[in-house]
């Protein structure tokens, strides 16, 4: 019987994998020191992002995938 593999719990809480297999990221820089960003930065900082594919295989790897 093959033993599961369990999932990095820091790797979780930082990535979500999509329904066709994309794994997506929260920008940074949006955390604090917000009074000096423009809106129209911290907007698009709010959005969600990609992650390239060579770190996608080691966030998927991570992830228990």
């Amino acid at each position: 019987m093959a033993n599961k593999n369990k999932t990095k719990r820091a790797a979780a809480k930082r990535y979500k994998v999509t329904g066709s297999g994309k794994v997506m990221r929260r920008k940074a820089y949006k955390s604090h020191l917000t009074a000096k960003k423009s809106p129209a930065r911290k907007r698009r900082l709010r959005k969600p992002a990609l992650v390239s594919k060579a770190e996608a295989r080691n966030a998927k790897q991570l992830l228990g995938m």
